[in-house]
């Protein structure tokens, strides 16, 4: 299964971050590397511009978030047919400070994702527990439910991103043994074929190991993503003739 790598550049970025963009761009020479997808999730005033410029370089383009409905009075609001005409491949949606800071449920998530899927892009949709579900031993039961409440129920192409929320940006990861025990478990619980990432304080010195676990697909990368210098090197560590 050909490796994802994702960078989610959150609430981060002007028009001069264009440069890393194209630093990243120069570290691959200019062309995309065929035995891992590379992708970038910049802020929505980013997403035309990037697409227009870089997606036939060796980086594809994806959104953050999106609206369950095609168009409406939704004022702030963006749908995925938006998107898809600004030029985005992917959505990430579910993302744990989503879920958090605006009360997203599952079912949204799902109907974020089935929006995504509607607008002929690929969802990438984020699962994960808190250190305090983790310490209650509820990590599987925690996980799973968000799993059954926010899959579409589809065959098209759908991505899955483990983040455990209580590792997102703080530096602290699961082990090696905890991230291969989730991933065999969302292995089993997903349509065959789905690319299965790890999202947590992913960086260059702990890619390779993560990355090298059994059903692990590829990585949902967070501030590292945001430097070339951090991010080729977590490319570069996906397996492959890279």
């Amino acid at each position: 299964m050909k490796p994802l790598i994702a960078g989610n550049w959150k609430m981060n970025g002007l028009q001069s971050a264009k440069q890393e963009i194209e630093r990243l761009i120069e570290k691959f020479s200019g062309a995309a590397p065929d035995d891992r997808d590379v992708l970038i999730c910049p802020p929505a005033t980013l997403i035309a511009g990037f697409a227009a410029n870089y997606s036939d370089e060796a980086i594809q383009i994806g959104a953050q978030d999106c609206h369950p409905e095609t168009s409406g009075a939704h004022t702030g609001d963006v749908s995925a047919e938006m998107l898809a005409d600004a030029g985005a491949a992917f959505i990430i949606v579910g993302h744990s400070e989503r879920r958090a800071d605006h009360g997203e449920t599952s079912d949204i998530v799902r109907a974020k994702a089935q929006a995504a899927l509607r607008a002929g892009l690929t969802p990438i949709i984020c699962v994960g527990e808190t250190r305090e579900e983790r310490e209650a031993g509820e990590a599987l039961n925690i996980v799973g439910d968000q799993l059954d409440g926010s899959l579409p129920e589809t065959g098209a192409e759908i991505v899955v991103a483990y983040e455990p929320v209580w590792a997102i940006g703080t530096g602290l990861t699961p082990t090696l043994e905890d991230i291969g025990d989730m991933h065999d478990f969302i292995r089993s619980k997903t349509p065959e074929g789905t690319r299965l990432l790890y999202g947590g304080s992913v960086k260059p010195g702990n890619a390779g190991e993560i990355l090298a676990i059994t059903n692990v697909n590829g990585a949902l990368v967070g501030g590292a993503s945001l430097n070339a210098d951090d991010f080729y090197p977590i490319i570069k560590a996906a397996p492959g003739a890279m």
